[in-house]
């Protein structure tokens, strides 16, 4: 399949991931929404890359089905999501630890609910974020492993309805296995874990390898949208040194 001309909407595009992924999108000549809360950010990436903007929060349900319904998107990326407060299990407040699901978790639900109630048309696909935090754990972020694991299993879910319906949509998780600098979560995150290890930061990123740059993260998403390998996969794996790797086939 080819991404020119197709429609596509990024939420949390403005910014980080999100951010390279619509540049390799544009890039590619698809026709490109993003949606955030920032509108300083919104304005930029819609008068540098030529894109529509939509302003909203993305835990904001009637937002996320009016968007879906105004623009009827061939593809919808679920990239947005909090920065997790960052702290041992045992100095947490409930606050902190459950952010990550009050933000991720109940935006993917609701914008995944949406694509499917609306529906979104037979060929439509959506790729969830999630994390390589759903597969290892991340001890110092709280509720945020927890909630990247329920994103995965949610895209996993959300396939089983689309069969029932026989809607013909396919959900899919994108889990990046690193910790990725440039961004406000892997910023963070890494100053953090770095600290713990006694490192500095750029020390503690070289040991997962190969980096994982915005850009590149989009150029691999790109192929997983365009790659006919992987258009049925539940679960996609990326990292600097080995590209893009299938992590769960297509459901039975």
């Amino acid at each position: 399949m080819t991404l020119k001309d197709q429609t596509i909407v990024v939420t949390g595009g403005s910014k980080g991931l999100g951010l390279g992924l619509v540049e390799a999108l544009v890039d590619e000549g698809a026709r490109v929404t993003v949606v955030a809360r920032d509108k300083d950010a919104l304005a930029s990436v819609k008068q540098r890359l030529g894109v529509a903007v939509a302003p909203a929060d993305i835990t904001d349900q009637g937002a996320a089905q009016r968007i879906l319904a105004e623009v009827r998107p061939d593809i919808l990326v679920l990239n947005a999501g909090a920065t997790p407060p960052m702290g041992r299990l045992d100095q947490l407040s409930w606050t902190d630890f459950t952010l990550p699901w009050e933000t991720d978790v109940k935006a993917g639900l609701y914008w995944i609910q949406a694509a499917l109630n609306l529906p979104l048309a037979p060929g439509a696909r959506v790729l969830v974020g999630s994390s390589g935090a759903a597969e290892n754990g991340s001890p110092l972020s709280g509720g945020y492993a927890g909630a990247k694991r329920m994103l995965w299993l949610m895209a996993k879910y959300a396939n089983g309805v689309a069969k029932q319906k026989g809607l013909g949509i396919r959900f899919q998780a994108i889990v990046p296995q690193q910790i990725i600098g440039g961004t406000g979560v892997g910023d963070n995150a890494s100053s953090v874990y770095a600290e713990a290890a006694g490192l500095d930061r750029e020390a503690f990123l070289a040991r997962f390898g190969a980096p994982l740059p915005p850009r590149k993260f989009g150029d691999h998403l790109v192929a997983v949208l365009d790659d006919p390998q992987y258009a049925t996969g539940v679960a996609f794996g990326l990292k600097g040194d080995t590209g893009i790797t299938v992590l769960e086939g297509e459901a039975a």
